[in-house]
């Protein structure tokens, strides 16, 4: 919107607007807008949520220490989506179309949070949605995501190749190539794409969910998580770039820097409000919306194996859960964590929760920068 107005129509009177033109330009004022909406309207929507009784509810289950946050406001995950969709209306080129497939993402699998989030408070007790509700809900916009990106790969706009770290030849295809033509077969061919594409979107947006337990934890490594997903969006996009990492260039994808400056931004500006001791949570609308956001930009810079290291921290808190209830089940009620998530295993061992939070930061970042230094690594 102002990169249309100072960029395709002001510079032509006044000619230093050429400069909003710039990527790198409209990057830092995505991520600076974003950051000033975050902390200019961080107040109004704690009073807010403060006079909506808004609050979380604690599980009797979990930490006797978080007792004392019952009742702080959640739902602060609607300041992030607001602060990151602006900005990037703004200072996007809104004629290109990976935009609005990242902003449908974000405000898709955010919308699922936010009834998960609204029911929950409205019955007044720990329970929402039912995890098949979420789940299917979850695969439904996955598909709506993985039908756009097919009609993208109709037009050649979008390759269905994977990049996979270490190995510069290996690249597969995720569409089969069908043994006819026939109407019944070759429908067959999207069945791994869909599959794939399902799995890190959905995978992604639940391992931020899980993640988001402590004051700060989840907003923190998602400052680092889409902090590289910048770097990695401007190099893929870039020419020289791109050719020199061998990677897959996503032509006229640099549009997408500005979305992940902009979740920078507002994920820095909701960590004010955020950090511990919590002024307010982001509920599931928006752990739900910042990790599907962070599957789509992957999917879409084929950079999907990549996102594993990149949100390292989410993956293992994924895991930990994964591993507890199947321990359970499996082993007649044995548990392999003394609690899962994995932080709270970590709390239980006595250690603060401020040290947990601060100590999965530097684990989330050195394994950020290990998944860019990887890009030359083939």
């Amino acid at each position: 919107m102002l990169y249309w107005l100072l960029f395709q129509v002001l510079h032509n009177y006044i000619p230093a607007f050429r400069v909003f033109g710039y990527i790198t330009t409209r990057v830092a004022l995505a991520n600076l807008t974003a950051l000033f909406l975050a902390l200019m309207l961080g107040p109004w929507m704690i009073r807010k949520l403060t006079d909506l009784s808004f609050g979380q509810h604690i599980r009797e289950e979990g930490p006797q220490s978080h007792h004392r946050k019952a009742g702080t406001p959640t739902m602060g995950g609607l300041l992030i989506v607001a602060s990151i969709v602006v900005p990037t209306i703004l200072w996007a080129n809104l004629q290109n179309k990976y935009i609005w497939i990242a902003l449908l993402g974000l405000l898709g699998f955010g919308s699922i949070g936010f009834v998960d989030d609204y029911a929950k408070l409205m019955k007044r007790r720990n329970l929402g949605l039912t995890g098949k509700q979420k789940f299917w809900a979850q695969v439904a916009c996955a598909m709506v995501i993985g039908f756009c990106l097919l009609l993208l790969h109709a037009n050649q706009a979008y390759s269905t190749v994977i990049n996979v770290p270490f190995f510069k030849q290996f690249k597969p295809d995720l569409l089969i190539e069908p043994l006819t033509k026939s109407y019944w077969t070759y429908p067959l061919a999207f069945v791994p794409f869909y599959l794939f594409i399902v799995f890190v979107m959905v995978g992604s947006s639940n391992s931020v969910n899980l993640t988001d337990g402590l004051d700060g934890l989840a907003i923190g490594l998602m400052i680092i998580a889409s902090g590289a997903m910048t770097a990695l969006t401007y190099v893929s996009s870039h020419a020289k770039f791109s050719d020199y990492l061998d990677l897959a260039r996503l032509a006229n994808s640099q549009e997408l820097t500005i979305f992940c400056a902009s979740i920078v931004g507002a994920s820095l500006g909701f960590l004010w409000y955020n950090c511990h001791p919590a002024q307010m949570f982001m509920g599931d609308v928006g752990s739900m919306a910042l990790g599907g956001a962070l599957g789509i930009i992957a999917v879409l810079i084929k950079q999907e194996i990549l996102l594993v290291f990149i949100g390292g921290i989410y993956v293992l808190e994924a895991l930990s859960v994964i591993l507890q209830v199947g321990s359970y089940k499996l082993r007649g009620g044995k548990r392999i964590f003394k609690m899962a998530p994995i932080h709270h295993h970590f709390e239980a061992l006595g250690w603060a929760e401020s040290k947990v939070i601060v100590r999965f930061w530097i684990a989330g970042l050195v394994m950020a920068l290990f998944a860019l230094a990887t890009l030359k690594l083939r």
